[in-house]
């Protein structure tokens, strides 16, 4: 299988993984006052969902949603989990500053997200990451460092708009459209969260 072949197969499963693992978790935990990120592991070796999470912030404003899928896997039994380097770290929303070094520590050695950390200041109105990473870190947006001695991660969204000239027409608009479904069902679940917000008891909301 080519370079490209093996990405167009990856990326059409992260797409999957979130619409029909991650997206139903957290369409039920956004009815209760979560936010609307989440995470998931696939298997390297095969790319089935190894594990599926989303934002749990009303229990502790810590359970982001790579967090509480971080809390989850190390719950599994230790015989039964498998190694961080034969899974894919996969994130909704590009992880805060928090949820970067907790994948640091746990020893993964990539991620993928959906959303980019301006997405969530401008298509979700939630900008805590931005703010944080500037005002503690003075880092700028997408400013740190994507590829580094620990991990390399990849925006899905990005990859499409890098690469989608090299796809064939058919493909090109099943991701298209698979994209464009998944924006949809995370606009209504921010819409929700936002209007029912308010008392929700989550220090940054």
């Amino acid at each position: 299988m080519s370079t490209l072949q093996h990405d167009i197969t990856l990326i059409h499963r992260l797409l999957e993984t979130i619409a029909q693992d991650i997206l139903p978790l957290t369409e039920e935990a956004v009815r209760i006052g979560n936010k609307v990120f989440g995470a998931a592991l696939l298997k390297k070796s095969d790319l089935t969902t190894y594990l599926a999470e989303t934002n749990n912030e009303m229990e502790s404003p810590l359970h982001h949603g790579e967090m509480h899928l971080l809390k989850r896997y190390y719950e599994l039994p230790s015989a039964e989990r498998l190694p961080p380097g034969e899974l894919i770290f996969l994130s909704t929303h590009e992880p805060c500053s928090m949820c970067l070094s907790a994948i640091t520590w746990a020893g993964f050695d990539n991620f993928h997200y959906f959303f980019s950390h301006s997405d969530s200041r401008d298509e979700f109105a939630i900008p805590h990451d931005l703010k944080i990473l500037k005002e503690v870190f003075d880092v700028d947006p997408g400013e740190y460092h994507h590829h580094n001695a620990f991990w390399d991660c990849q925006g899905i969204r990005e990859w499409l708009s890098e690469h989608g000239s090299e796809l064939d027409d058919d493909t090109l608009q099943t991701l298209t459209a698979n994209v464009e479904a998944i924006r949809r069902r995370y606009a209504a679940a921010s819409e929700h969260y936002q209007a029912s917000k308010d008392g929700n008891r989550i220090p940054l909301n």
